[in-house]
């Protein structure tokens, strides 16, 4: 953010649809930042309508495996507000097999679900913030991606490719003040996450809301002695 007030602050949100970024672009409209929110499939009726606060930009069909539709996200997001400071992504996915021949084909969906997606968004909006000298990424990783279990090669492999990405970002900018920093999120509370596990103990589950404010603080001017982090956020203790 630098020295730009905070009703100046445009941040992109990618999976702006789903819990966590549904939480995050909430988090950031409330502090009178503008939201670039984007989504692959259409925004909810109702969720929209809750963002009616603030300064949002919709940029809903954007699939963020092709590098083109990315530059586009980012093109779209200057032509409204003439500037991108921060980029969160939440894009991603969870698949479990183990290593086994019809394994191969889960590999690569991961892969291009959580590290391509990455790697496209983070160099598509790197440029406009390489010209202004001022930049905070901050992607969504996991766990696994520090250390594998039984059958999360593929889940754990495309997560700690990228960390590596964020590593990468953060040591290649930051003469540029730009930094870089991914989270390491524990089983966040969602409707889906409950009815996938009905009988799993919920009270350490990590809200999407304190994920989006820990997220919220690596944008902020205080946020910036923090870059190429991988931060655990495994819920409460």
């Amino acid at each position: 953010m630098g020295e730009a007030s905070r009703n100046k602050f445009v941040v992109m949100v990618t999976g702006a649809a789903g819990n966590l970024g549904g939480a995050v672009v909430a988090e950031f409209l409330d502090t009178g930042a503008k939201v670039a929110a984007v989504e692959r499939h259409l925004l909810d009726q109702d969720r929209r309508a809750s963002w009616q606060k603030g300064e949002i930009l919709d940029l809903e069909g954007i699939d963020l495996t092709d590098l083109s539709a990315c530059q586009d996200a980012v093109r779209r997001t200057l032509d409204a507000f003439g500037r991108l400071d921060a980029l969160v992504n939440t894009v991603g996915g969870f698949q479990t097999g183990p290593v086994e021949e019809q394994g191969l084909d889960q590999w690569d969906h991961m892969f291009q679900m959580n590290a391509r997606t990455a790697y496209a968004i983070s160099a598509a909006a790197l440029k406009p913030m390489q010209d202004t000298g001022y930049g905070r990424i901050v992607h969504i990783a996991a766990a696994p991606g520090l250390k594998a279990g039984a059958s999360q090669a593929a889940y754990a492999a495309s997560k700690s490719a990228v960390i590596r990405l964020t590593e990468a970002i953060a040591a290649e900018n930051r003469d540029r003040r730009i930094t870089a920093n991914c989270i390491l999120p524990g089983t966040i509370d969602t409707p889906q996450n409950r009815a996938a596990m009905p009988n799993a103990k919920t009270d350490a589950w990590v809200q999407p809301a304190d994920i989006a404010k820990l997220i919220g603080f690596l944008v902020s001017p205080a946020g910036g002695i923090v870059t190429g982090a991988a931060i655990p956020a495994m819920g409460r203790v």
